[in-house]
């Protein structure tokens, strides 16, 4: 379940928080995760580049600090299950992101999206309740910090094309492969 919570932030939208990270090799390659304090992932991604997903997070959650771990517990354990097979390991895993309210129902419902069952952003948007808002659904899977536990991947144009994926077509394809 998506979880939000409001955290003040400093001067140039950093918190005062500091979150652990840990990188995860996978068969696509390096996969970092940002969790904060109570182990929700604020972001994740496959890069080894934890700067760059901490620039992802909203300014209200941002942690001003990242300290590398060699593991996050549950949650690296669960990065390594889903790409050993395990495709569900990763809904047992909280995420909290922070946005508007259709963004943060949007992300509920990717979380509720099985994997195996992609939608097209047309039916994406009808479950998010705004049937006519194809282009609001997009933005929820291109504003998604935590791809992966947020299973923007599983989201396809009409027709099964592709579409975008942050982290590259080839990865977007081998996760949908890998699912079905």
């Amino acid at each position: 379940m998506t979880t939000s919570i409001t955290v003040r932030a400093e001067a140039g939208g950093t918190t005062t928080a500091t979150a652990d990270f840990a990188v995860t090799q996978t068969p696509l390659g390096p996969f970092t995760t940002l969790v904060d304090s109570e182990g929700a992932v604020l972001a994740s991604g496959w890069t080894s580049d934890a700067e760059n997903l901490r620039g992802l997070i909203h300014p209200t959650l941002r942690p001003g600090l990242l300290r590398q771990r060699d593991s996050l517990g549950e949650v690296t354990g669960a990065v390594t299950a889903y790409h050993e097979g395990d495709v569900t390991a990763i809904d047992r895993i909280p995420v909290r992101q922070q946005s508007g309210e259709f963004l943060l129902h949007a992300w509920e419902i990717l979380r509720a999206v099985p994997a195996g069952s992609p939608l097209t952003y047309t039916e994406f948007a009808a479950r998010a309740g705004r049937p006519d808002a194809t282009r609001a659904a997009a933005n929820a899977c291109a504003r998604n910090a935590a791809a992966l536990f947020v299973p923007c991947h599983r989201i396809l144009r009409i027709g099964g094309a592709l579409g975008g994926f942050r982290w590259g077509l080839p990865v977007k394809r081998w996760l949908l492969d890998h699912e079905g």
